[in-house]
């Protein structure tokens, strides 16, 4: 594998990672996602993610080589219980199984922990089971917790795992 990397992103990157984002929305989750949502226009994207960048938390983007192929965000406000939220964390389908995910969540977990958390959460969509095995295999697990979703075209449920952000990700 060529060098891999996780860095925070910047403005600069938000057409990256708008690239990213809808990239793995069509890839993974055409079934669950409405139309519009996979047909979004990049432009309009990338200013979301401008937006998300300046409003704070931690937003990530991983790369292979000079490929990006994944991108992670924390939420930096935390619950009473001093669990953190991860906001998202995808990787394009044709990179996973590389480490990127355990690279971005490391470094999100890192992020978490740096702000005081002891815990992480992450709501991911009920079917996904790739997901479940990635979070299996760093000790995280479903807390009960569970949510459906309106699409506007539809429903889909998620699911809310947790765990320790003391990762030991090989």
């Amino acid at each position: 594998m060529a060098d891999a990397l996780v860095r925070p992103a910047s403005p600069e990157d938000a057409p990256t990672l708008a690239r990213l984002q809808l990239g793995v929305w069509q890839q993974a989750y055409s079934d669950l996602l409405p139309a519009s949502a996979l047909l979004a226009d990049p432009g309009r994207q990338a200013e979301v993610w401008t937006a998300r960048i300046a409003a704070g938390g931690l937003v990530l983007i991983a790369y292979e080589g000079a490929e990006p192929v994944g991108l992670a965000a924390t939420e930096d406000e935390y619950d009473g219980e001093g669990r953190g939220q991860l906001e998202l964390l995808h990787v394009l389908p044709r990179w996973s199984r590389r480490g990127h995910g355990g690279r971005l969540l490391g470094a999100a977990a890192g992020h978490l922990r740096g702000r005081g958390a002891t815990r992480g959460t992450w709501w991911a969509p009920e079917v996904d089971e790739s997901v479940q095995q990635f979070l299996l295999g760093v000790s995280w697990a479903q807390d009960g917790a569970r949510r459906v979703l309106d699409t506007g075209e539809g429903t889909f449920a998620e699911i809310r795992y947790a765990g320790n952000l003391d990762l030991l990700l090989v």
